[in-house]
């Protein structure tokens, strides 16, 4: 690697920051904010500097290793591949197709090369038992795109650059620079919101990073966002506050919405809430009142007993008080790589409850069931028992519920197999472990936060260092398990088209397929004088083509259809190249109704599974127990789930693995601040420090998600050093959303209680 200068975007979080990294000697000599990156200008969070770190760390694997009885062995690739390929294909043979499970962890979003394989390598396994992230996360938000939009990721993004009143429910983002809303600089994108007059207001049972900025906080009891939404709805009905606005023709079904929330009055929803009725309605006004405006729910209203039902209701007002598809409301973004029009032409829109899991009979989701239920399908003896496990770039074991239960099925498995760079809480029950190349290793393209991101960007990175030698990407990995596991199931010969066909991704890599996107994307090719000729021509070729023709689809996402005249052209890799900072593509702009993919053209407002959810919410108006404390999860800047904590300089400091309490609650069993306490539900219990904060809505406690690491046979020692408890060894797996079978990881009921040693307790 060449010294000088080197332009990159940061896969640590959502937040797609550029990153200049000073190279000297072949070594990282510092890592700065970008300040020519059209997205991020410079601003860059501690993740970023920890880049080093993760690349550097000696802990991380660089070869295959093999578990065996005198502990862990390096061996080959080819012995990798073929023991991986041998014990899998044995094992379908044996007991069945569903016997093996597949796990996707969340870093693989991050990864342009793992998204273009990994449905090859799903094929090749051919399970239905698929799990991923997403129903421990963000499924709410796809559901409703799916019900709503017509396509599970067509999320609509708060222009928080131009609105004049941001509302967020439930999020952190000066913690996880924005999610589902990819937003760098948080804090001065807040600042230039105040300076222009605007005003943010937070919700949240904890008065959090994002709260203290706030001109109005409101604390919210966990798991009644819905209450206070379906409020919000009604007041606007009943004050005939309802205005569509750019999207009053498209929206269906408005009567039907008017009707479910009849029964829940501000009044009536204040005790559950703990927000005023007069609060309720102001919030309500002032959302309808202000022409630029955005309400942004995420995780903490995602991930309880009603995310469905509350991301559905937080869609619903913005379209009711028309902030659907306008500037300074929320819009759609228009990607360099359309990942969206790519999937609806495909016919891969997204699907809901084609079938369920075996056990608990869950609904699947784009082909996943939900995570929480992975360890009913190991440990429940029958015909689709899973037996044997693929992980890729995951960490279940302390990132689903119920992890002690998660830890003891990957255990009792016939065979397991990782794909991973750490030995950590869950690859150490694997039986091989094949690591792919470090992020600096390899080329990095944002498939996935471009299409979330508050501005429209295109940037491309080139790999910074080379890999050791006979190192394999993540991409080089799944492919070549696919390519064996396909052989082994065709009988050990694939046809020659099949053969080439993988010989030749092989050979290519990802980057030509991502070239070949770039430049038939909306802002592609580039015709220049010749474009006024053959303009007239493909006009006349594509009318003349019945409706559903898949060329006309084609013609549809090329830089030629006319939708895309005033958008910049000439976008490729090899222009990417030349800026490596990044190329800006634009302000998010109004695309409806182009850009629905409902049967009908409408925007479902009213589907009827969130209608059915409404007598459920109502039982949520009866108060609970008045001593009951409810658990939640929070995340800090240095974070991101529990993937970085082997970095010293993200893990130094003041412990963050804390439960944090109201004074109240906390001199209620006897604790103070500094103080060991026993948190638990249902048998399972953790040990953390207390911290008696004022931050924190009385009747509610907080556990910080992903830490955990003091589980023996892991290779990570600073994480060790460090290890805290997993919030995920309290909570309940078998509590999910019945709507959407999301994991309830925030409002579960908890005790808490001064801890005891077993010598004090022998005492007593």
């Amino acid at each position: 690697m060449q010294n000088g200068t080197h332009y990159r975007t940061c896969h640590l979080c959502e937040a797609m920051c550029g990153v200049a990294i000073e190279v000297q000697d072949g070594k990282i000599a510092s890592i700065k904010g970008d300040e020519q990156d059209p997205l991020s200008q410079g601003h860059i969070c501690p993740k970023a500097v920890a880049l080093q770190d993760l690349h550097e760390d000696v802990e991380r694997l660089r070869k295959p290793i093999r578990k065996t009885a005198d502990g862990w062995q390096e061996i080959s690739w080819d012995d990798a591949f073929d023991l991986v390929a041998e014990r899998l294909t044995d094992i379908r043979k044996r007991h069945g197709r569903n016997s093996i499970g597949v796990y996707l962890g969340n870093p693989n979003v991050h990864n342009h090369g793992t998204l273009m394989t990994t449905m090859p390598f799903l094929h090749a396994i051919g399970t239905q038992n698929r799990f991923s992230a997403t129903s421990n996360d963000q499924l709410p938000h796809m559901l409703a795109s799916l019900e709503m939009f017509g396509h599970q990721i067509l999320f609509p993004i708060p222009d928080i650059d131009n609105t004049d009143l941001f509302i967020c429910i439930g999020g952190n983002p000066m913690a996880s620079n924005g999610s589902l809303m990819t937003v760098p600089d948080v804090r001065g994108r807040i600042k230039a919101l105040k300076q222009r007059g605007g005003k943010l207001v937070v919700i949240d049972p904890r008065r959090t990073e994002t709260a203290k900025l706030a001109d109005q906080f409101h604390f919210v009891r966990p798991g009644t966002d819905a209450l206070l939404l379906m409020a919000m709805v009604h007041t606007l009905f009943a004050e005939n506050l309802v205005n569509a606005g750019a999207a009053e023709r498209l929206v269906k079904d408005m009567d039907l919405l008017r009707l479910a929330a009849l029964g829940f009055s501000p009044e009536s929803v204040t005790e559950a809430t703990g927000i005023a009725a007069d609060d309720i309605r102001q919030l309500a006004r002032d959302l309808a009142n202000t022409r630029k405006a955005a309400l942004y729910t995420r995780m903490g209203t995602s991930t309880q007993a009603f995310g469905a039902t509350t991301t559905w209701l937080a869609y619903c007002l913005n379209i009711l008080t028309g902030k659907l598809d306008i500037p300074g409301g929320v819009l759609f973004t228009q990607p360099a790589v359309d990942l969206v029009a790519l999937g609806a032409l495909s016919g891969q829109n997204g699907h809901f409850a084609k079938r369920h899991s075996r056990v608990r009979g869950l609904p699947e989701f784009a082909g996943e069931y939900p995570a929480s239920t992975m360890a009913d399908e190991m440990l429940t003896p029958g015909d689709g028992q899973i037996r044997a496990f693929v992980t890729v770039a995951g960490n279940p074991v302390l990132s689903n519920p119920n992890g002690q239960r998660l830890d003891e099925a990957l255990e009792g498995l016939e065979f397991m197999v990782s794909v991973d760079y750490y030995l950590n809480e869950t690859t150490r029950h694997a039986d091989v472990i094949l690591p792919p190349t470090a992020a600096l290793e390899r080329s990095h393209y944002d498939l996935i936060f471009s299409m979330f991101a508050v501005r429209n960007v295109a940037k491309y990175s080139e790999a910074l260092f080379e890999p050791v030698p006979d190192a394999r990407h993540d991409w080089q990995i799944l492919l070549e398990l696919a390519h064996r596991l396909e052989k082994a199931r065709k009988g050990g010969r694939l046809p020659l088209r099949s053969e080439l066909g993988w010989k030749a991704f092989k050979a290519l890599g990802p980057d030509p397929i991502l070239d070949a996107l770039l430049r038939t994307g909306p802002y592609g090719a580039n015709l220049g004088k010749a474009g006024k000729l053959v303009q007239p021509a493909l006009d006349l070729a594509m009318d003349s083509l019945p409706k559903r023709h898949p060329l006309k689809g084609l013609a549809k996402l090329s830089p030629l259809n006319r939708r895309w005249q005033e958008l910049p052209k000439g976008l490729s890799l090899s222009l990417l190249k030349d800026y490596p900072s990044g190329v800006d593509l634009g302000p998010l702009q109004p695309s409806l109704p182009e850009r629905l993919y409902t049967r009908d053209g409408k925007i479902q407002l009213a589907p009827r599974r969130y209608l059915a959810d409404v007598e459920r919410l109502k039982a949520l108006l009866e108060p609970g127990k008045a001593d009951d404390l409810q658990l939640i999860g929070r995340r800090h800047v240095r974070s991101n789930n529990s993937w970085m904590h082997n970095s010293q300089r993200l893990v130094k400091g003041k412990s963050r693995c804390t439960l944090m309490m109201h004074p109240v609650d906390a001199e209620t069993r006897g604790l103070t601040d500094g103080q060991q306490a026993e948190i638990g539900s249902g048998g399972r219990s953790v040990v953390l420090p207390v911290e008696v904060t004022e931050d924190i809505m009385p009747g509610v406690v907080s556990i910080p998600h992903g830490w955990g690491h003091h589980r023996p046979g892991t290779g990570q020692s600073t994480a060790a050093a460090h290890a805290g408890a997993s919030i995920n060894d309290v909570l309940n797996d078998a509590d999910v959303d019945p709507v959407s079978g999301t994991s309830v990881l925030n409002g579960q009921v908890v005790s808490v209680k001064v801890w005891q040693t077993e010598a004090q307790l022998k005492q007593a």
